[in-house]
């Protein structure tokens, strides 16, 4: 073998997200599915330097590359099962875009809402990222449409979006929610209608109540059928 193909290499964060997303759970499983989803990138010296984001303001959209902190990951497993196809069926990891990857390298296409600029320091302000908040970010590239939107690819087992659960609101706990902002309350019912709950579930008779953490909020639901229900919401 090549001596230089066996090197590794030490990749270091450049940075972090501050997401809605307080863990895993409830995390879109693709970016850009929870368009009102503000995050901010914030940048690690010297990384945050102005210097680095001349010329980004001309790009609407980022690549970002991250990793996948959160899961435990201890050896190679050439297969695994995607949500996409309900948990259940396995396809080779190469395949997909599961956390439990050799490297556990994340990519996400996000809207690159603004840049802020603080005393020299930039940090970028994104909508629909996927990622839980505190999630290591190792690179920021631009998105190029002519390059990067290929006209006729194909979707393999995920040619279309994701089916969407309706949500409904139990007592007050709309309005509860509604108290974050309009914004952050549109952020939540996208997440929440993506159904959160293990894919392998057998979902037709499913009665667990489940808590996701978005924002600074705890908020428990049951789903029947293709209706989700917000039963409680309290502050985390």
């Amino acid at each position: 073998m090549n001596q230089n193909l066996s090197k590794s290499f030490q990749i270091e964060p450049i940075g972090y997200i501050k997401s809605p997303y307080k863990e895993k759970f409830a995390v879109p499983r693709q970016p850009g599915l929870a368009p009102n989803a503000i995050s901010t990138i914030e940048f690690y010296p010297p990384f945050n330097d102005e210097l680095a984001f001349i010329g980004l303001e001309g790009f609407s959209h980022l690549h970002v590359l991250f990793i996948f902190d959160k899961v435990d990951y201890q050896s190679f497993r050439p297969k695994v099962r995607p949500p996409r196809l309900g948990g259940n069926q396995s396809v080779g990891v190469f395949a997909t875009r599961s956390p439990f990857r050799p490297n556990r390298i994340g990519l996400s296409i996000v809207k690159l809402n603004r840049i802020i600029k603080q005393k020299g320091k930039v940090s970028l302000e994104v909508i629909g990222a996927d990622l839980v908040d505190g999630t290591p970010i190792v690179d920021v590239k631009p998105y190029i449409p002519f390059v990067d939107s290929v006209k006729d690819a194909v979707g393999g087992f995920a040619k279309e979006p994701p089916k969407m659960l309706l949500v409904e609101y139990k007592d007050d706990t709309k309005a509860q929610l509604l108290k974050l902002g309009e914004n952050e309350f549109l952020a939540i019912e996208q997440s929440l209608r993506q159904d959160p709950r293990p894919a392998y579930k057998e979902k037709e008779q499913d009665t667990k109540i489940y808590q996701a953490r978005l924002y600074e909020m705890v908020i428990s639901f049951v789903v029947k059928e293709n209706t989700l229900q917000v039963i409680k919401v309290e502050h985390a």
